[in-house]
């Protein structure tokens, strides 16, 4: 098979994952409908004008690094207001506020960082699952915000507090919320049922990371993907049995895995820093094998990487030290553009165009092509800091800072 088949094979595979239903325009959960980064809808400008993306509304907000997520209209907010963990349900169109849910909490950050939550929510079947900074999860009725069920895990498993408090979104897969929970009880990945909060099943010792779960259908497997403290852990979601192991972590001590697996037909590509670096693996049934790996390719920090038609776009280096904006080859490793000392933020995709927002709060619209970086426009979208990852839904850019949540029009 030539270099060219090959690269077609891994885009057809990549666009056969990522089929969603109906509402392909919502952004549901941490990284979109099929939590790649991708968005489905096909409504996005490929200009911004001069004086930059229409704001359609703004909103004061308290702390946390947690995204939003909009699903039939409605936007999810979870942020800390005093004392407090709050989830917001709003209005998407208009930003009114619709219900609102809380409760207390204490966490404090040992770094003197932000102290608000730090997991994206998930919104599925008429229900909103939060995973709070001091790990307690949360599901609430999506139509009232009535508190359905709660479940404290940091003091059902005896977790102990890590560097900056849970940050692992929800994945809701079949009947099961599936956590990266990590105590001293088994519990590296957790699933509970939907409907009750009841655990079904704990597996692995390994601690947490900050990184999310993913599920895929990959060499006729349904498998969770998960990244955890030490490594990606591969798993039958039905039962929790561990079907491949792949340690993937820093050395030192001082260190944290958070991109999320990336899917892509049988591969799955895995990154983090602290010179570690990324791998590809093949997965064949209850096996992983190594197809490459290196420190100078594409090294996560944070912010997860996306995989457009075999060429993965993402961030290459400490978040602190200034990374820089990279595509490499999916197959090889290769890297194909680099934008040096280009700053920290999120990527994600919309047709043929990156979108991606700087930490300073600047939104470029990059091209998605392997052949050199093409900037098509750019837009300062709010004030420094930007550490969320963003909603794109219905044309619109949902996107928070420090203090305030800014809706804006990205539509053709």
């Amino acid at each position: 098979m030539n270099h060219q088949i090959v690269l077609l094979t891994i885009s057809l595979l990549c666009l056969v994952s990522s089929a969603q239903p109906a509402h392909a325009q919502d952004w549901p959960q941490f990284l979109g409908p099929a939590r790649n980064g991708h968005y489905g809808g096909a409504d996005i400008a490929t200009l911004f004008p001069k004086t930059g993306p229409r704001l359609v509304w703004k909103k004061a907000v308290g702390q946390g690094f947690s995204g939003p997520v909009v699903a039939e209209g409605k936007l999810i907010l979870f942020h800390r207001l005093s004392d407090k963990e709050t989830v917001e349900c709003l209005d998407a169109a208009t930003g009114k506020e619709l219900w609102r849910f809380d409760y207390s909490t204490r966490y404090r950050d040992d770094f003197g960082f932000d102290e608000g939550p730090r997991a994206t929510p998930t919104i599925v079947s008429g229900r909103v699952y939060t995973f709070g900074a001091e790990g307690v999860l949360h599901c609430l009725d999506f139509a009232t915000g009535r508190k359905l069920w709660v479940v404290d895990t940091h003091q059902q498993f005896a977790v102990r507090k890590g560097f900056f408090g849970a940050a692992c979104s929800p994945l809701v897969e079949g009947p099961t919320v599936l956590l990266n929970i990590g105590g001293s009880k088994p519990s590296g990945l957790v699933a509970f049922d939907r409907e009750t909060g009841k655990v079904l099943w704990a597996a692995s010792r390994d601690e947490a990371s900050y990184s999310s779960p993913v599920a895929a259908t990959v060499a006729g497997l349904r498998t969770v993907f998960c990244l955890t403290r030490n490594g990606l852990l591969g798993a039958d979601p039905a039962n929790g049995t561990i079907r491949f192991e792949f340690p993937w972590r820093a050395r030192m001590q001082a260190s944290v895995n958070a991109a999320t697996p990336l899917v892509a037909g049988d591969l799955v590509f895995v990154s983090a820093s602290y010179q570690t670096g990324a791998a590809l693996l093949q997965i064949t049934g209850s096996a992983a094998r190594k197809v490459w790996s290196s420190d100078d390719a594409l090294s996560n920090h944070y912010a997860s990487s996306i995989i457009h038609k075999g060429y993965v776009f993402g961030f290459h280096g400490r978040q602190e030290q200034g990374p820089s904006l990279r595509c490499i080859e999916l197959q090889t490793g290769k890297v194909m553009w680099s934008v040096e000392a280009f700053g920290s933020g999120t990527v994600s995709l919309a047709g043929e165009h990156l979108l991606v927002l700087k930490e300073d709060g600047e939104l470029l619209l990059v091209a998605a092509v392997p052949k050199a970086f093409q900037l098509i426009a750019k837009a300062q979208l709010t004030p420094r800091t930007v550490r969320a990852y963003p909603a794109l839904a219905q044309g619109r850019l949902y996107a928070r800072n420090e203090n305030s949540l800014v809706c804006v029009n990205l539509k053709k």
